[in-house]
């Protein structure tokens, strides 16, 4: 470490998390250094030439309906710092082996219209949802803790904690089941299980309200404006500083890790009871992802015009299909027909290819750890919805899960969420403790993903354990509007 000790509080990571935390610190008056072990910021929010010159890639993160949702990076004067975001005409297409497909737009009429019989039962079913988001927002990216709008969340709850296969029988016909399922999905979990509604109802109510967004020049955009404003503050950022024990770190009064437990019990030593040690050792982590990036020589031939409108497209067609796909990748299967997620951002940004050329991304969910080649299974998918796409491939790079772990260690076993939030981590992770931001270490705090509300370019982790921490060791309350 390189920076003399003039800081009260260190912040151990710039995903977006950490970044929050970083400013939600500074804002309030905290001398702040925030450590990077890479060369450049960002966590998931990265941006490179990943297959040839000029194709720009996102490492991670590619479309941002939670950033522009969160309540904590929304209010951000982040636009002052290059922040520029592209709203698609279409903010996610899910694609039919008949040609068709449904879609998620902006507005929740548009969206229900093509679903034929099921147009009023999806406007009953959202609805509600898009009206509460303001009130039910703050409560639900955030630790547990008695509501503010009790009755709202309760509504909320009842369908949020149930699984999106029980849930998906508010609708009759393939399209509205499909679209649904391809949402729910999100919540790399078997879509049995309980709470994978919340993640399609929150990402379907995001979608409604605040769109689907790409930004311009590629998610490092969005770290960039973020680190931009933070030092604008008066903090400190130093890259190259990789944290392996505590015992490197300058002092401070308050030091808090965007990390996961497995690297934070690794960096703490024995700094924690055996109680909390156990609890961090004992926390699962979930299915991982295989990743391709594609340089092309024209767009995605997809043969529904809603997809080649779409920033995302939901590769999965039946509902009976991703069910079977997420069941499979779960019990350590690797799917013929695998769930592929999958962005075409230069379709709406020119900065990201060459003039005429373009690229995109895709993943499928795999098995925890899994080092099994996807490339085929996904590129298959995705020419069955897209003849001829396989023709127009110049470049590809592929991430299996340990390669994605080895470029960014919070990626446990390739798990992009910082963990399984199902209804025994939803609201207990990391562990189960009072505030689950803090830790039986007095000033080591977590504020990673692996804590409520979890996976998501939204900050609020950060945002909420830097509020702890300010609180306990600062005697600085912020409070919530």
């Amino acid at each position: 470490m390189n920076v003399m000790n003039t800081h009260d509080a260190i912040v151990v990571g710039s995903g977006p998390n950490g970044l929050a935390a970083a400013i939600t610190l500074q804002q309030a008056g905290v001398k702040v250094l925030l450590l990077e072990g890479k060369k450049t910021i960002g966590g998931g929010l990265r941006t490179a030439e990943l297959t040839l010159p000029g194709y720009l890639h996102d490492i991670c993160s590619a479309i941002h309906p939670m950033a522009v949702a969160s309540p904590f990076m929304s209010q951000l004067p982040l636009h002052e710092y290059g922040l520029e975001f592209i709203e698609p005409e279409v903010e996610a297409a899910h694609p039919f082996d008949d040609g068709t497909a449904a879609v998620l737009k902006r507005s929740i009429s548009a969206t229900a219209r093509l679903l034929g019989k099921d147009e009023q039962a999806y406007v009953k079913f959202i609805q509600p949802i898009t009206e509460m988001w303001p009130d039910i927002a703050p409560d639900i990216l955030g630790p547990f803790h008695f509501p503010k709008h009790p009755l709202a969340m309760a509504k909320f709850g009842l369908k949020g904690l149930t699984s999106a296969n029980y849930l998906s029988r508010e609708f009759q016909t393939a399209k509205a089941k499909g679209l649904w399922a391809g949402m729910a999905a999100h919540s790399i979990q078997p879509l049995t299980g309980a709470t994978t509604s919340a993640i399609g109802l929150v990402l379907m109510a995001a979608g409604h309200l605040k769109g689907w967004p790409v930004p311009k020049g590629g998610s490092a955009s969005i770290a960039n404006a973020l680190a931009a404003y933070f030092v604008s503050l008066g903090g400190t950022i130093e890259t190259n500083s990789y944290v392996r024990s505590i015992d490197q770190l300058p002092a401070a009064k308050a030091v808090l890790f965007d990390v996961t437990p497995k690297q934070l019990l690794a960096i703490a030593g024995n700094r924690f009871n055996a109680t909390y040690t156990k609890q961090l050792q004992r926390y699962r982590y979930g299915m991982g992802v295989f990743k391709i990036d594609w340089a092309l020589q024209e767009p995605i031939p997809f043969t529904a015009s809603e997809c080649r409108q779409a920033g995302t497209v939901h590769i999965g067609n039946t509902i009976e299909e991703i069910v079977e796909s997420e069941r499979l990748s779960s019990a350590g299967v690797h799917p013929e027909k695998p769930f592929v997620l999958l962005a075409q951002p230069s379709v709406f940004d020119a900065t990201r290819a060459p003039a005429g050329k373009h690229t995109a991304w895709a993943y499928c969910h795999v098995p925890h750890g899994s080092t099994v080649d996807m490339t085929s299974a996904i590129e298959n998918q995705v020419e069955r919805f897209a003849p001829g796409f396989k023709d127009l491939v110049l470049a590809r790079h592929t991430f299996n899960t340990q390669q994605l772990e080895a470029y960014n260690p919070n990626y446990i076993g390739g798990d992009i969420n910082g963990g399984v939030i199902d209804l025994r981590q939803l609201y207990t992770r990391p562990a189960m403790r009072w505030s689950p931001y803090t830790t039986p270490a007095k000033g080591i705090y977590i504020c990673s993903s692996s804590t409520p509300p979890g996976g998501g370019v939204h900050g609020m982790c950060g945002y909420h354990a830097a509020r702890k921490a300010l609180q306990d060791i600062f005697a600085i309350d912020l409070k919530i509007d």
